[in-house]
């Protein structure tokens, strides 16, 4: 990534965080470009230091979570598969933090500062829609129950109507019985 103001390298690293099995992380191939390293270099410095990456810092995307990604992002560029042999790997954000440290260069620990802003800021757009689903879930539940009173009034007026229009029949009463001798 060419040098450039924070401000203006920020939405660059956003569109580069994905959502992949409940969590927000980069690829090797963005976060490798972004640290001014290989891919290659990436995965190997990271498979060599793999105490320092645990399932939940760096995991392989699955064939179909990478069929899945590939639609979503276009990947006719040789920087997300076009000159790729097999599945990524996906870097949460401590992964990508452990990645600047493994790479241990001036760029990557630089850069590093980036990423780390970058999924903050998404974490907190996505507490943000977090909050909001949570209040309209209340206001729907709020307006279900309102609509349950109105529509049990409007069910018992138009039944009144119906009533009022075609009243029911009311029962023939019982005949009288007979008096005298009843064989």
């Amino acid at each position: 990534m060419p040098t450039k103001s924070l401000a203006r390298r920020l939405p660059e690293l956003e569109a580069l965080i994905y959502e992949i099995r409940g969590q927000k992380v980069m690829l090797d191939s963005d976060l490798a470009r972004i640290y001014g390293a290989s891919t290659g270099a990436l995965n190997r410095a990271a498979k060599r230091n793999r105490e320092r990456f645990p399932s939940d810092f760096l995991f392989q995307i699955s064939p179909a979570e990478w069929k899945n990604l590939k639609c979503q992002i276009g990947t006719s560029s040789s920087t997300h598969g076009g000159r790729r042999r097999g599945r990524p790997y996906a870097f949460t954000e401590h992964g990508a933090i452990m990645a600047a440290n493994v790479l241990n260069s001036a760029r990557a620990v630089q850069m590093s500062v980036f990423v780390v802003r970058a999924f903050l800021k998404m974490r907190a757009l996505l507490g943000d829609k977090r909050e909001l689903a949570k209040q309209l879930a209340a206001l729907e539940k709020e307006l279900k129950q309102r609509l349950d009173v109105h529509e049990a009034a409007i069910v018992t007026i138009l039944q009144r109507v119906m009533d009022i229009i075609d009243p029911p029949t009311l029962p023939s009463p019982p005949p009288k019985p007979r008096i005298g001798f009843n064989p």
